[in-house]
């Protein structure tokens, strides 16, 4: 697919939008990534690294520079970038984010993905409804967490708007809200077990040379 066409004018670009602490990043993000890009059609999908995540406790994360880092290590050679873009946004919230990344590129049709576990504590966000009326949504099912999932005050709401994958790719990414869920054979990697197995993971991983692939701006190791 060269490019998605929505209305006149030069072809826009369809890109997902992962959001997440990637801390740190692992074979199941990349895995459950190329899935979603199969799914929906999309060209890209960049993984926003957040700097800090405001429902989750600092203590036990690692700096920005080792996640960013160990996730350009697992989006290598995949039409994937990772970016700490948001660091440089000033943006803290996700619908602040997304707003800024609409009118920085423009010539993008963004689409948000997140798992189920996000979807049970989506009514939580800043101005979630506004975030669902920003871009379309898609939705990842994640073992343990869609029955909380379908049952959250969010769904409920967004239950409306929601598409079978082909209908989301054909329509409704014209126009948000919009929601699909997508399903397929569960990955039972997460960063939690890796950091557990492993608590020391970020202090040998290399960010030396760390750039950001959007801003293009080197990552100091020191960077939070």
């Amino acid at each position: 697919m060269a490019g998605a066409r929505f209305g006149a004018g030069a072809p826009l670009t369809l890109t997902g939008l992962l959001g997440g602490s990637f801390n740190p990043a692992h074979g199941g993000h990349r895995r459950v990534t190329l899935f979603a890009m199969e799914a929906l059609a999309l060209e890209e999908v960049w993984w926003l690294v957040s700097p800090g995540n405001v429902l989750k406790p600092a203590a036990g994360m690692a700096p920005l520079p080792a996640r960013l880092a160990s996730a350009q290590q697992q989006s290598r050679r995949a039409p994937i970038r990772a970016t700490a873009i948001e660091r440089e946004l000033g943006t803290r919230y996700t619908v602040d984010t997304l707003r800024a990344l609409q009118r920085r590129y423009p010539r993008r049709r963004f689409v948000w993905l997140m798992g189920a576990d996000n979807l049970a504590q989506f009514h939580r966000w800043k101005n979630w409804r506004q975030i669902a009326r920003t871009m379309p949504i898609a939705v990842i099912a994640r073992p343990g967490y869609d029955e909380a999932a379908l049952a959250s005050p969010a769904m409920a709401w967004l239950r409306r708007w929601r598409q079978r994958p082909g209908q989301f790719v054909s329509g409704a990414m014209r126009s948000a809200p919009a929601l699909t869920i997508l399903r397929f054979d569960p990955d039972p990697r997460s960063a939690s077990a890796i950091r557990a197995a492993d608590p020391d993971w970020a202090d040998r991983i290399a960010t030396a040379s760390l750039r950001d692939p959007l801003t293009h701006r080197a990552m100091k190791r020191g960077a939070t």
